[in-house]
Protein backbone atom coordinates (compact mmCIF):
# COMPACT_ATOMS: atom_id res chain seq x y z
CA UNK A 1 0.00 0.00 0.00
CA UNK A 2 1.29 3.62 -0.79
CA UNK A 3 2.51 5.80 1.89
CA UNK A 4 0.00 9.05 2.00
CA UNK A 5 2.31 11.95 2.63
CA UNK A 6 0.77 13.45 6.26
CA UNK A 7 -1.06 16.96 5.66
CA UNK A 8 0.95 18.38 9.08
CA UNK A 9 4.09 18.13 7.21
CA UNK A 10 5.14 20.46 5.02
CA UNK A 11 7.94 22.40 4.14
CA UNK A 12 8.24 25.90 5.16
CA UNK A 13 11.91 27.53 3.86
CA UNK A 14 15.02 26.18 2.41
CA UNK A 15 18.37 27.59 2.04
CA UNK A 16 19.65 26.00 -1.24
CA UNK A 17 22.80 27.99 -1.65
CA UNK A 18 24.07 26.40 1.68
CA UNK A 19 25.13 23.36 -0.04
CA UNK A 20 26.91 25.34 -2.70
CA UNK A 21 28.78 27.76 -0.49
CA UNK A 22 29.50 25.10 2.34
CA UNK A 23 30.77 21.60 2.83
CA UNK A 24 28.22 19.95 4.75
CA UNK A 25 29.63 17.61 7.54
CA UNK A 26 26.91 16.65 9.34
CA UNK A 27 23.63 17.74 9.76
CA UNK A 28 20.93 17.57 12.94
CA UNK A 29 17.53 18.45 13.55
CA UNK A 30 16.11 20.75 16.03
CA UNK A 31 13.33 22.51 17.44
CA UNK A 32 12.48 26.29 17.80
CA UNK A 33 10.93 28.38 20.03
CA UNK A 34 7.96 30.17 18.17
CA UNK A 35 5.25 32.90 19.27
CA UNK A 36 1.72 31.96 18.13
CA UNK A 37 1.82 34.75 15.56
CA UNK A 38 5.46 33.46 14.17
CA UNK A 39 3.78 30.14 13.47
CA UNK A 40 0.51 31.67 11.88
CA UNK A 41 2.86 33.61 9.29
CA UNK A 42 4.92 30.41 8.97
CA UNK A 43 1.70 28.06 7.67
CA UNK A 44 1.38 30.48 5.14
CA UNK A 45 4.70 29.81 3.88
CA UNK A 46 5.84 33.52 4.55
CA UNK A 47 9.59 32.80 6.16
CA UNK A 48 13.30 32.95 4.16
CA UNK A 49 16.30 31.49 6.05
CA UNK A 50 19.14 31.96 3.19
CA UNK A 51 20.92 34.52 5.07
CA UNK A 52 20.58 33.09 8.12
CA UNK A 53 22.90 31.26 10.82
CA UNK A 54 23.09 29.18 14.61
CA UNK A 55 25.21 30.59 17.17
CA UNK A 56 26.08 29.62 20.46
CA UNK A 57 25.94 32.14 22.51
CA UNK A 58 25.87 31.78 26.68
CA UNK A 59 25.34 27.98 26.73
CA UNK A 60 21.93 28.12 24.09
CA UNK A 61 21.83 27.58 20.67
CA UNK A 62 20.17 30.68 18.67
CA UNK A 63 19.12 31.37 15.04
CA UNK A 64 20.05 34.59 14.06
CA UNK A 65 18.74 36.90 10.91
CA UNK A 66 15.87 34.38 10.12
CA UNK A 67 13.20 36.15 8.50
CA UNK A 68 9.47 35.43 9.20
CA UNK A 69 7.24 37.97 8.07
CA UNK A 70 4.41 40.00 10.19
CA UNK A 71 1.07 38.53 10.73
CA UNK A 72 -1.41 40.92 9.93
CA UNK A 73 -4.36 39.78 11.82
CA UNK A 74 -2.15 39.56 15.18
CA UNK A 75 -2.21 43.15 15.19
CA UNK A 76 -0.25 44.68 18.22
CA UNK A 77 0.33 41.19 19.34
CA UNK A 78 2.42 40.43 16.77
CA UNK A 79 6.37 39.68 16.27
CA UNK A 80 9.58 41.25 14.75
CA UNK A 81 10.66 39.73 11.82
CA UNK A 82 14.10 38.78 12.41
CA UNK A 83 14.68 38.30 15.96
CA UNK A 84 16.46 35.73 17.71
CA UNK A 85 14.68 32.60 18.10
CA UNK A 86 16.07 29.89 20.44
CA UNK A 87 17.07 26.06 18.93
CA UNK A 88 16.26 23.71 21.13
CA UNK A 89 18.69 20.72 21.36
CA UNK A 90 20.26 18.36 23.54
CA UNK A 91 22.87 18.91 25.79
CA UNK A 92 25.12 16.68 24.42
CA UNK A 93 24.30 17.73 20.46
CA UNK A 94 25.20 21.46 22.23
CA UNK A 95 28.65 20.73 23.27
CA UNK A 96 29.66 18.68 20.11
CA UNK A 97 27.94 21.72 18.21
CA UNK A 98 30.17 24.47 20.35
CA UNK A 99 33.75 22.26 19.68
CA UNK A 100 32.46 21.81 16.17
CA UNK A 101 32.33 26.34 16.19
CA UNK A 102 35.48 26.35 17.79
CA UNK A 103 37.44 24.53 15.33
CA UNK A 104 38.65 26.64 12.31
CA UNK A 105 36.31 27.61 9.58
CA UNK A 106 33.25 25.94 10.92
CA UNK A 107 29.69 26.94 11.53
CA UNK A 108 26.32 25.94 11.95
CA UNK A 109 23.60 26.90 8.72
CA UNK A 110 19.98 26.05 8.49
CA UNK A 111 19.36 24.10 5.84
CA UNK A 112 15.86 24.04 6.12
CA UNK A 113 13.01 25.26 8.34
CA UNK A 114 9.17 22.39 8.06
CA UNK A 115 6.44 21.02 9.77
CA UNK A 116 6.95 17.62 10.94
CA UNK A 117 4.20 15.06 10.91
CA UNK A 118 3.06 15.92 14.27
CA UNK A 119 2.63 19.50 13.07
CA UNK A 120 5.74 21.18 14.84
CA UNK A 121 8.26 23.39 13.55
CA UNK A 122 11.69 21.80 13.02
CA UNK A 123 15.10 23.38 11.73
CA UNK A 124 17.64 21.13 9.78
CA UNK A 125 20.81 22.39 10.82
CA UNK A 126 24.34 21.21 9.15
CA UNK A 127 27.48 21.75 10.56
CA UNK A 128 29.40 23.00 7.57
CA UNK A 129 32.79 24.45 6.24
CA UNK A 130 32.77 27.26 3.89
CA UNK A 131 34.19 25.91 0.49
CA UNK A 132 37.10 28.07 -1.60
CA UNK A 133 35.88 29.51 -4.90
CA UNK A 134 38.42 26.35 -6.96
CA UNK A 135 35.88 24.23 -5.11
CA UNK A 136 32.57 25.96 -6.12
CA UNK A 137 33.43 25.17 -9.53
CA UNK A 138 34.49 21.78 -9.32
CA UNK A 139 30.86 21.58 -7.57
CA UNK A 140 29.36 23.43 -10.12
CA UNK A 141 31.76 21.37 -12.89
CA UNK A 142 30.48 17.97 -11.84
CA UNK A 143 26.62 19.17 -11.50
CA UNK A 144 26.68 19.92 -14.80
CA UNK A 145 28.18 17.03 -16.66
CA UNK A 146 26.22 14.69 -14.37
CA UNK A 147 23.43 16.89 -16.48
CA UNK A 148 24.95 16.49 -19.50
CA UNK A 149 25.44 12.78 -18.88
CA UNK A 150 21.88 12.01 -18.25
CA UNK A 151 20.93 13.52 -21.13
CA UNK A 152 22.70 11.90 -23.15
CA UNK A 153 21.74 8.77 -21.47
CA UNK A 154 18.02 9.64 -22.43
CA UNK A 155 18.88 11.04 -25.74
CA UNK A 156 20.82 7.23 -26.27
CA UNK A 157 18.74 4.75 -24.44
Amino acid sequence: MAQKSDPNSKLIAENRQARFHYAIESDLEAGIMLLGSEVKSLRTGQSNIAESYASVENGELWLINSYIAAYKQAGVFGHEERRHRKLLVSKKELSRLWQAVGREGMTIVPLAMYFNDRGKVKVKLGVAKGKKLADKRETEAKRDWNRQKQRLLKQNG
